[in-house]
């Protein structure tokens, strides 16, 4: 067999197509939950680690460390194989979306950190002696600004949280990569894990750019 036989054969992508789409919308709807609640979870721990008492600031910063720390496949298996044990037992969807929540939402929550500290003092200072309230200064000041600078670095998170939804397969998903090996297998052909991979393209390849564009649109205003 040639390399087009082998990698690109027509006629196994066609007959595997139909479950390489529904694992690919599955693997969508995964990416944005996970995303979703990692952007709440991250803006709590990040309220939690500037703004809470000091005890509670140091088990953010704890948890924050630990989530970073942990491998995302690690985890995982503890979510789906060990909380059974003890009567915590969870769909693989919810094991796989937890894990990528908990992950992503320590490093959602530094980059919004950073982009909070960005935020010039003097307008944390104006707003307190006008009398704003803390809820209100931070959504009309404090939030705002932040959440611009960290729109590029907040894309790139997303980005490798949507790569890493392709771990939800150990926990037997049947994501898009979990489709893609199952059918290489039925075919005894990789083309299967080229077509998942050419739709892993078609999905990140538009994040990609609209990283470049953000970045170059900022870096356009920095200079004006």
């Amino acid at each position: 067999m040639g390399l087009i036989e082998t990698f690109f054969n027509s006629h196994i992508l066609a007959s595997s197509i139909e479950s390489l789409l529904s694992g690919f919308k599955l693997t969508i709807l995964l990416g944005f939950t996970s995303l979703l609640l990692a952007s709440l979870l991250g803006l709590i721990l990040v309220v939690m680690r500037l703004y809470a008492v000091r005890p509670i600031r140091y088990v953010a910063i704890i948890l924050i460390d630990l989530l970073r720390a942990i491998p995302l496949l690690v985890l995982l298996v503890i979510i789906y194989y060990a909380l059974p044990f003890i009567g915590l037992r969870l769909s693989p969807f919810w094991a796989a979306t937890t894990a990528l929540s908990l992950v992503a939402c320590a490093y959602i929550a530094e980059t919004l950190r950073a982009g909070i500290e960005a935020v010039p003092a003097g307008q944390v200072e104006a707003a307190k002696a006008l009398g704003f309230s803390w809820w209100r200064m931070m959504a009309d000041i404090v939030l705002p600004q932040a959440i611009k600078v960290t729109i590029p670095p907040g894309t790139g998170i997303a980005i490798s949280l949507v790569k890493d939804t392709a771990l939800a397969s150990v926990v037997a998903m049947p994501d898009l990569l979990k489709q893609a090996t199952q059918a290489q297998a039925y075919f005894a052909n990789p083309s299967p894990l080229i077509g998942a991979a050419l739709l892993y393209l078609l999905l990140l390849l538009p994040l990609v750019r609209i990283v470049s564009v953000i970045e170059a649109k900022q870096k356009h205003n920095g200079e004006r």
